[in-house]
């Protein structure tokens, strides 16, 4: 008898989507705008997190869903504490963050109560890029200590992302950091991509990712 086999990661992905779907419209219906930041660990993505919080209040409403393979809430904490609503999710030793996880997060979080919601997955460019989780943009997290072959290193994560955030400028002066050939790897994978340089610890270049926010923002209250 012939062995078959199963597409047991078709399967998945096709039941995650469906879920994914789902949180989208929770989402839509209380008009609030939501991002997917992926990163490799030591990007900066709860320093980009805190960074835009604070950027962002009093005047909008802020929500925090943090994915982690440990149950330590080190990274929900100072989320909480910069002035998010912030959750933990610890995906009990999975690299990335999935709808259903997304989907018991949104249940603790006062959805109508909020205007944005940072979803920061767990630290890796390779699983997350291949699970929908119902936001409404995914944005990669590149910093320059991490050299800038990364794009030729993980073009599936660098070719399907919304926008771009290169974290730490601040240490390109004492970096060997290519940024033509960063540059020129994220416009081979991804052309028009929205980039935003910046350097969380002195504030430079955040302004421009703040206002490509209040946009998103105002896109969602449209969608309610």
């Amino acid at each position: 008898m012939p062995v078959k086999t199963v597409q047991v990661t078709e399967k998945i992905l096709a039941s995650n989507a469906s879920v994914a779907e789902a949180n989208r419209a929770m989402l839509d219906a209380a008009g609030v705008f939501a991002i997917n930041l992926i990163s490799s660990p030591g990007s900066g993505k709860t320093s980009l997190v805190e960074a835009t919080v604070r950027a962002l209040t009093p005047g909008f409403r802020i929500g925090m869903i943090n994915g982690d393979t440990s149950p330590a809430a080190l990274d929900a904490e100072r989320g909480a504490k910069a002035g998010a609503a912030a959750v933990h999710v610890n995906t009990a030793g999975k690299c990335h963050l999935e709808a259903n996880m997304i989907g018991l997060a949104l249940d603790s979080l006062p959805l109508d109560g909020l205007d944005f919601l940072i979803v920061e997955n767990v630290g890796n460019l390779v699983c997350p890029s291949h699970w929908a989780l119902g936001t409404h943009a995914t944005v990669l997290i590149a910093s320059t200590p991490e050299g800038a072959d990364k794009p030729f290193k993980y073009p599936a994560s660098y070719r399907g992302v919304d926008a771009l955030v290169l974290n730490k400028i601040d240490l390109l002066p004492y970096l060997d950091f290519d940024l033509n050939l960063f540059t020129r790897g994220v416009g081979e994978l991804n052309p028009g991509v929205s980039t935003f340089p910046l350097s969380c610890r002195t504030g430079e270049g955040l302004d421009a990712w703040i206002e490509w926010i209040v946009a998103g923002i105002a896109r969602g209250k449209d969608r309610k």
